[in-house]
């Protein structure tokens, strides 16, 4: 329901076919202006002032309100992008926490060497009457 077209404003109704020379975009501008300023506010600039003016002030109007939106938008993207480095700050301190946990824990198995295990194995001579068979068998 039009906010200006309503019932219980019939002085208002009419202004709306007898603005026909505003578009749909900016008519739609007035309606915020109305809950913005107030009905009868809109109703008295729309009264006062010729085609041009009011064009003029509608536009003014939808350019503040651009303006405000996007000043929105670039908080919003500041406060984001202050979250996501303040996340890659926090990543890099778990990556680098356990990494450095790995160490002393990898540390500590590393530390100990295996013991060597040593046999005494007579060497292989080649002679016929030793067999390369018993010598692996030693």
């Amino acid at each position: 329901m039009n906010m200006l077209d309503d019932e219980d404003d019939q002085s208002f109704h009419a202004t709306r076919d007898g603005h026909s020379h505003l578009s749909d975009v900016e008519w739609d501008a007035v309606e915020r202006m109305g809950s913005t300023m107030g009905i009868h506010a809109v109703s008295v600039m729309l009264e006062a002032l010729n085609r041009d003016a009011q064009h003029a002030t509608i536009a003014k109007f939808i350019q503040n309100e651009l303006d405000a939106e996007r000043e929105k938008v670039a908080l919003l993207h500041q406060q984001v992008s202050q979250q996501a480095e303040l996340l890659r700050e926090q990543g890099v301190q778990q990556f680098e926490l356990l990494r450095q946990q790995q160490a002393a824990a990898g540390g500590s198995m590393h530390s100990r060497r295996p013991e060597t295990l040593k046999i005494d194995i007579s060497k292989y001579r080649g002679v016929e009457e030793d067999s390369l068979l018993r010598w692996f068998v030693e």
